[in-house]
């Protein structure tokens, strides 16, 4: 459920923490602790905020979409995990979707599909489905893009499979999948040949 500023208002009084300065405080949180279990939980109460769109002007202000896609490439794959969260809620939003794009925001995340993380997968599916504009899409539907995706179709697990699938449907040409079956195929074949003769 979404917030309206005049319910933080009234719930936070004229002297409670204002959601701005509470922000801001798990910001610096994050910026200053060494602590990769308090980065973590830092990062997911960002995340959940990113999810009401109240709080996309203080997100802005306070760089927090740099805060997740500088995470993204961090070793420890729960915090990855909570950044493609936070980037799925944000990038909803037109002008969170252009700054990330800007700021090489697919680049940043395609390799986040080869997680062993279910969420990081689903989670990056989703936000490359959000991103895509028609200055994005060659990026986004790229044949590696297209190959990651027919992999995770033939996934026994249904929530990836089923996302994979209307990413294939929804914004991949007929040609684009045929493509990539077919350097999947050539490749398969190099790889029989290439063990046998060993």
């Amino acid at each position: 459920m979404f917030s309206t500023k005049e319910y933080l208002d009234k719930k936070t009084g004229p002297y409670g923490v204002g959601r701005l300065s509470y922000l801001q405080m798990l910001v610096t949180e994050f910026q200053d602790t060494d602590s990769q279990d308090a980065k973590l939980q830092v990062l997911s109460n960002l995340a959940n905020f990113a999810y009401d769109p109240i709080n996309y002007d203080h997100m802005r202000s306070l760089n927090v979409m740099d805060l997740f896609l500088d995470s993204l490439s961090d070793s420890d794959s729960n915090i990855v995990e909570s950044a493609t969260a936070g980037i799925c809620n944000l990038c909803l939003d037109k002008k969170n979707k252009v700054y990330i794009l800007q700021q090489e925001g697919v680049r940043l995340l395609l390799p986040c599909l080869s997680s062993m993380h279910e969420e990081t997968v689903l989670n990056t599916m989703a936000c490359l489905m959000f991103l895509v504009t028609p200055e994005s899409k060659q990026e986004i539907t790229e044949l590696a893009v297209v190959d990651c995706m027919l992999r995770l179709q033939r996934s026994t697990n249904p929530r990836l499979s089923n996302m994979a699938a209307v990413f294939l449907a929804d914004y991949c040409t007929a040609e684009q999948v045929a493509e990539a079956q077919r350097v999947s195929s050539l490749q398969e074949a190099d790889s029989v040949v290439t063990s046998n003769g060993t």
